[in-house]
């Protein structure tokens, strides 16, 4: 869908709000701010039909330079059977300031033992429960217990740039004369520049 503006900006939130900087900062600040969220929702699209699901997940670490992500996962859980039928998801997170982020990429459903022991947290139990049988009994050794890992191919994120009576001040002000208000630090991170990133990490 085109439209024609003339000289102007079609998402002007966008061209107001953009903000470039370098790829460092661009990638610590995305992983700070993803690491004080703690909680995201992930998106995969259902197995058993072309429907879009979200769930909320809990991060566990991250990898690469934080660019790739970690959350535990019931292996039998349906997010896991989605994942198998079609690995592209896509992992967002908000706070209360209305700060936000979005995650593309691809996920792997990862068993290895060595791995799950190295994340592992007792209140998984209160998740997959103990089924009584001496195995299936949510401890390390688990075999439900896995590990999703999300490798990123792009990012974007939006950091507030002003304080909340500059951004008040802003949104006011552009609702009687019709400027676009600069509130946010928009930033966008490529497929290359993630590439690059993960290669030296």
């Amino acid at each position: 869908m085109s439209t024609n503006t003339g000289d102007k900006p079609a998402d002007p939130y966008k061209a107001v709000n953009a903000e470039e900087v370098s790829l460092d900062t661009k990638i610590n600040d995305l992983v700070e701010f993803m690491k004080s969220c703690k909680f995201g929702m992930m998106t995969t699209k259902a197995a058993d039909s072309d429907k879009l699901a979200s769930r909320c997940m809990a991060l566990a670490a991250t990898e690469a330079g934080g660019v790739d992500l970690l959350f535990h996962t019931n292996t039998e859980s349906g997010k896991v059977h989605d994942l198998k039928n079609d690995s592209h998801i896509n992992m967002s997170f908000i706070n209360g300031s209305g700060e936000w982020a979005s995650v593309a990429g691809t996920a792997t459903v990862e068993t290895d033992r060595e791995l799950v022991k190295k994340y592992y947290s007792p209140s998984l139990k209160a998740w997959v429960g103990d089924l009584g049988d001496g195995k299936h009994d949510g401890s390390e050794n688990d075999p439900r217990i896995g590990i999703i890992r999300i490798k990123a191919d792009t990012a974007s994120y939006a950091l507030t740039a002003k304080n909340i009576f500059s951004r008040v001040g802003e949104v006011v002000q552009g609702a009687i004369t019709g400027q676009t208000a600069h509130v946010s630090k928009l930033r966008e991170i490529s497929e290359s520049e993630i590439t690059l990133w993960r290669s030296s990490h």
